[in-house]
């Protein structure tokens, strides 16, 4: 009798051990993550559901991203969303928020790199070397910087020099695209990306702002007669991919450096390599949809870079007012997209 009532002890004391450490072994936490393009674009289901798919690995299934169905604000005000909760991890472009974010500007500058993965890379190292301590992000949890890849123009009319764009109506982003298209003498406005067709089709727009990539993921080529490619691109976009403090600081400490191994370059290097894939089938689909693409000729190129060079300048005179010694990050900059370009 004293054997079985020792078993039953036994038996009774080892199911409420495992009972006490069942919540332990079991807890998640699901995280929202939303994008204001389309469940198709490469940005949603390549960059942000791909770095998701990371995380839970990482993470041994503890921490799961969930894509919500719509974007909970208009893009311009994401920064706000995820800061307030009303989702938990999504990105924006400092073109939508040039007021807030004037630091990141410095990636979007005209002849950048050559690439999206040199630009994001090289962007990258800048940001956390220099730029994070001075606070722009403050309020969020930023886990990586990229750009997109070169900017370049793609309009309704044929386009060979400066003269042919004077007065088109050209949607841009915002930012440094904004004030190249103004200083080359175009009537330049602002309007989120997912826009730009109607804005074509409808006429309020001559022409657009835009990587190689978003002709395809927007399917302007059917209301486009030309891109003029430009080296380097006319200017780039710089990106944030940031999540909630709150839910961040919620985490548990070993999960949080588990998704910090998957944060900075890591991020700066999946949307870089992802946003040149993008680009190099946005080149095959414009072949083969008929918009007739043309380089720049050297006097245009020359005449860009001379109506950007204020806009470099302005660049310069905002960074030093935040306490940055921005000639010299500008110059590291170039340097930096040198290296990445060269493998390092």
């Amino acid at each position: 009798m004293r054997n079985v009532r020792a078993s039953l002890l036994v038996v009774v004391l080892t199911g409420l051990v495992m009972a006490a450490a069942q919540p332990a072994l079991a807890q998640t936490t699901t995280l929202t993550m939303s994008s204001w393009v389309s469940p198709q674009h490469h940005l949603t289901g390549v960059v942000l559901q791909g770095w998701a798919n990371e995380v839970e690995k990482a993470t041994s299934g503890r921490v799961k991203l969930q894509m919500l169905p719509k974007h909970p604000s208009a893009p311009p005000g994401t920064f706000d969303a995820v800061r307030d909760g009303l989702v938990d991890v999504s990105y924006v472009t400092a073109s939508y928020t040039p007021a807030r974010h004037i630091l990141p500007l410095m990636a979007e500058l005209p002849g950048a790199g050559e690439t999206a993965l040199i630009n994001s890379v090289a962007y990258s190292r800048i940001h956390w070397k220099y730029f994070d301590k001075v606070g722009e992000y403050k309020g969020v949890k930023l886990l990586g910087v990229f750009t997109h890849g070169p900017g370049q123009m793609f309009t309704k009319r044929s386009v060979a020099g400066i003269n042919d764009i004077q007065g088109l109506k050209i949607r841009t982003g915002g930012g440094v695209a904004e004030a190249v298209a103004k200083a080359l003498g175009t009537s330049a406005f602002v309007k989120p990306a997912p826009e730009s067709y109607e804005l074509l089709s409808s006429g309020v727009a001559d022409g657009v702002f835009f990587p190689l990539e978003s002709i395809v993921s927007f399917k302007l080529e059917t209301v486009l007669e030309q891109a003029t490619l430009f080296p380097g691109g006319m200017y780039s976009s710089a990106f944030g991919f940031f999540m909630n403090e709150d839910k961040w600081n919620k985490l548990p400490k070993q999960d949080q450096e588990a998704i910090a191994k998957l944060s900075g370059e890591h991020i700066a290097r999946l949307a870089g390599a992802s946003w040149d894939e993008a680009d190099r089938k946005g080149m095959e689909a414009l072949k083969k949809s008929g918009v007739k693409i043309v380089n720049a000729n050297p006097a245009f190129v020359a005449e860009v870079q001379k109506r950007s060079a204020p806009i470099i300048d302005d660049w310069i005179t905002k960074a030093k007012a935040k306490g940055v010694d921005a000639p010299k990050v500008l110059a590291e900059f170039r340097d930096e997209l040198k290296k990445v370009a060269a493998g390092k």
